[in-house]
């Protein structure tokens, strides 16, 4: 579904993304892994084309994102959550639901306010509340819900469990895996292995904007040294 061939992205004359590959599949959640600086979120706005790559290649679905504008790939059915979160803060639950809401895709089970108070609970029980009266956690909660109500088939989360209670983050892993139950496929920038571990299907650790591991996390566990080398603090 989704496929980066031999990326490389600057910002300015910092080389950040090192001629970087991977794919993801139908279905699949995949953890980008990697410290602080290490190229996640950049990662995640080369797709987005929020920062253009120099050379290299991304697809989605047959689609040659490089050559398109960010709301084109947006239109696309690529959602985006970013670190940030950036809801808006003077509008109700609901409104900033609604202003996310997109037509439904062909082949896909539209996301409704409903289908979303299912998975995320603490919304429906303030949905009447504005978005500066929320915690981290729930705005956290707002953006994702936000996005999935443009329907996307391919889900984009930059640090979800960053600045979040610890009982929030064992509540977001449930709710990606509910996520994840639907069918849609997720890509996550985290640093947080033990979060990571819970939801994703497959580990891509990144240093320096260059690939050092893809593949499961059995295969990670069964090898500290490379958890170490670029996961440690």
């Amino acid at each position: 579904m989704l496929e980066l061939e031999s990326v490389n992205t600057y910002y300015g004359k910092a080389h950040i993304l090192n001629d970087l590959s991977f794919t993801l599949n139908e279905g699949e959640v995949v953890s980008l892994l990697g410290r602080n600086g290490a190229g996640k979120t950049t990662t995640v706005k080369s797709i987005m084309q929020l920062v253009k790559p120099a050379t290299g290649s991304i697809v989605f679905d047959g689609n040659h994102l490089n050559r398109l504008a960010p709301h084109q790939v947006a239109r696309l059915g690529i959602g985006y959550v970013p670190e940030e979160r950036r809801i808006f803060t003077d509008l109700t639950i609901l409104e900033n639901l609604e202003v996310g809401r997109q037509a439904p895709r062909d082949g896909l089970e539209p996301w409704t306010v409903e289908s979303l108070f299912k998975i995320f609970p603490n919304l429906e029980e303030r949905q009447n509340n504005r978005g500066k009266a929320l915690s981290g956690g729930e705005q956290q909660m707002l953006t994702i819900a936000r996005t999935l109500m443009g329907n996307p088939r391919l889900l984009l989360l930059d640090e979800p469990s960053e600045g979040i209670a610890p009982v929030i983050v064992e509540q977001m892993a449930a709710t990606i895996m509910q996520i994840k139950e639907s069918g849609l496929p997720v890509l996550l920038s985290e640093q947080n292995l033990h979060f990571a571990r819970l939801v994703a299907d497959r580990a891509i650790i990144i240093e320096s904007g260059e690939k050092k591991y893809d593949g499961s996390f059995a295969e990670l566990e069964a090898n500290p040294s490379i958890r170490d080398a670029y996961l440690s603090v």
